[in-house]
C-alpha cells in the first residue's frame, strides 16, 4: 500500500490536494474567531462544512449565517469558490502572476483537472474559465444587490449578493439565510439570478467557450456555425430534464416559479430551495433524487453522474435493443473507451449510494427515503436535504463526508488514486460461455 503513493500518479495529487484543501479549511473552521460567539467548533463539525464548501455541497450541521463569524462565512466562500473553479486553476494563475512558469508536472496536473476542447490551448482554456467565472459571479453581485436592497441597507444587501452569486454560480448553495432561500420565493428576480447562475456553472465550461467564444469567432470568419456534439448534448438534455422535473413538481405541488427553481436547483446540483423539501410530496422528492443523481454536466462546477453519462447509457440501450454494433448520437459515433468510462461511472456511483445508504440506515433513525436522499443530494454535491442533516451521528457525519468528496473528485478518479498507475495487461484468457438472461 505505501508501495502505491512513491510514485503518485497525478489523479492521486489531484485528490490529495482536494484532501488537504478539506484539512485547512476545517483547521480555520476550528478557530474562535470564525464562530460569531467565539466558539470553537468540534473538529468533526467543521471537517463536515469544509468538505461541503470545497465540494461544492452545501449540506451543513449549523446555520451559516448565525454560527460563523464574517471570518468564518469568508473561509466558507473562499473554500467553494476554490472548489468549484478547482484548485489547480488557481496555482496556475498566481504562478503565472507572479511571473513564473508552470513545470511539466504542473501542466500535467491542470490537463487533468481540465475538461477542455481537445484543440484549444490550455492556458488559453484556463483563462476563459477564470474570465466566465468572473463575468458570471460579478454580474450576479450587481443584479442581487439591486435586488436585495429593496430589503436590506447597501453594504449588506452586495455582501449577501456577492455571497449567494458565488455560491450559486459554483452550484454550493452555501445561504446566509436559515431557509435558504424560501423568504423569497414569490421574488421573480431573484429565482431568475439564481437560475441564470446556476445554469451557467452547472452546463459547463466547454459549453459557455463554445456559445460565447468560438462561435462569435466562426461567424466573424465566416464559417460555418455548427455546434459541437457535446453541446447539442448538454443543452438539450439539461433543457429536458428541467422540463420533466419541474412539470411534475408543479402537478405534485403548487406554483410553477417554484417548480421551475427547484428543477434547475437539483438538475445543476446547486442545491438552493425555495420551499421546504421536508414537506414535499413523495413524487416530488422522487423526481428530485432522480436529477441529483444525474446531475450538471461534465466540465462545469456541478456534480452527479453527469446528464452526458445518462444520455450516453439511453443511446446505448437503444442501440443495443435494436441489434446495432456501433453507438450513434446526433450521426455521430461514440468510442467504445467512452462508452466504458460510462459504465464504470455509474456502475460506481450506483455502488457507493447502497452502501452508504445502508450503513445510514443502521447508524441512523431516519426513514429510508430521507437517509436514500441524503446519500444521492451528497454524492451528486447537491446540499438538498428533508432536514437530518444536522441530527447526523457522527458515524453518519463521515459517511456523509466521504459521499460528498467522492461525488466531487469522482468515483473513476479515487478509483484510479487507489489503483495508481494502470499496467496493461500483456495477456489475455480465452472467452466463458456464461448465461446472462
Amino acid at each position: 500500500m505505501i508501495g502505491l503513493f512513491k510514485k503518485p500518479t497525478s489523479i492521486q495529487l489531484i485528490v490529495a490536494g482536494f484532501l488537504f484543501l478539506i484539512f485547512i479549511g476545517a483547521f480555520l473552521l476550528t478557530l474562535p474567531s470564525a464562530s460569531s460567539s467565539e466558539y470553537r467548533q468540534s473538529f468533526l463539525d467543521a471537517l463536515f462544512t469544509a468538505a461541503s464548501a470545497v465540494t461544492t455541497t452545501g449540506l451543513v450541521v449549523v446555520d451559516t449565517g448565525s454560527f460563523y463569524s464574517r471570518f468564518g462565512q469568508i473561509i466558507i466562500l473562499g473554500l467553494f469558490q476554490i472548489g468549484g473553479l478547482g484548485y489547480m486553476i488557481i496555482i496556475t494563475f498566481v504562478v503565472l502572476g507572479i511571473g513564473g512558469r508552470l513545470s511539466i508536472s504542473g501542466q500535467t496536473l491542470l490537463r487533468q483537472s481540465i475538461t477542455r476542447p481537445t484543440p484549444v490551448d490550455m492556458i488559453r482554456f484556463a483563462k476563459i474559465i477564470l474570465l466566465f467565472t468572473l463575468v458570471f459571479e460579478l454580474a450576479g453581485t450587481i443584479f442581487l444587490g439591486l435586488s436585495w436592497m429593496r430589503f436590506f441597507p447597501c453594504e449588506k444587501a452586495f455582501y449577501l449578493a456577492a455571497f449567494h452569486s458565488v455560491s450559486a454560480f459554483c452550484t454550493a448553495g452555501f445561504s446566509l439565510f436559515p431557509d435558504s432561500l424560501k423568504a423569497y420565493n414569490e421574488c421573480f428576480s431573484i429565482n431568475l439570478i439564481i437560475s441564470l447562475l446556476a445554469l451557467g456553472g452547472g452546463i459547463g465550461f466547454f459549453c459557455l467557450y463554445e456559445l460565447f467564444v468560438l462561435l462569435p469567432e466562426k461567424r466573424f470568419n465566416k464559417q460555418a456555425i455548427k455546434l459541437s456534439t457535446h453541446t447539442k448534448i448538454v443543452l438539450s438534455s439539461t433543457a429536458l430534464l428541467i422540463l420533466i422535473g419541474a412539470g411534475i413538481i408543479w402537478i405534485a405541488e403548487t406554483g410553477a416559479m417554484t417548480s421551475i427553481f427547484q428543477a434547475v436547483s437539483a438538475s445543476t446540483t446547486t442545491g438552493f430551495n425555495t420551499t421546504e423539501i421536508e414537506r414535499m410530496h413523495t413524487s416530488s422528492l422522487w423526481i428530485i433524487l432522480f436529477l441529483m443523481f444525474v446531475g450538471a454536466s461534465p466540465g462545469g462546477t456541478g456534480g452527479g453522474i453527469k446528464t452526458v453519462s445518462f444520455v450516453l447509457l439511453m443511446v446505448f440501450l437503444r442501440s443495443y435493443l435494436s441489434g446495432r454494433n456501433d453507438v450513434f448520437i446526433f450521426k455521430n459515433r461514440i468510442s467504445r473507451e467512452t462508452m466504458r468510462k460510462v459504465f464504470a461511472i455509474i456502475i460506481m456511483a450506483m455502488v457507493w449510494v447502497f452502501t452508504a445508504t445502508g450503513i445510514l440506515m443502521h447508524t441512523e433513525k431516519a426513514t429510508a427515503l430521507d437517509i436514500l436522499f441524503q446519500v444521492i443530494s451528497a454524492l451528486g454535491t447537491v446540499g438538498l436535504s428533508t432536514g437530518i442533516t444536522p441530527e447526523l451521528s457522527s458515524a453518519g457525519k463521515v459517511v456523509i463526508i466521504l459521499s460528498m468528496f467522492v461525488g466531487r473528485a469522482g468515483p473513476l478518479a479515487i478509483a484510479y488514486s487507489l489503483v495508481g498507475r494502470q499496467k496493461p495487461s500483456s495477456f489475455t484468457y480465452p472467452e466463458a460461455d456464461i448465461v446472462v438472461s
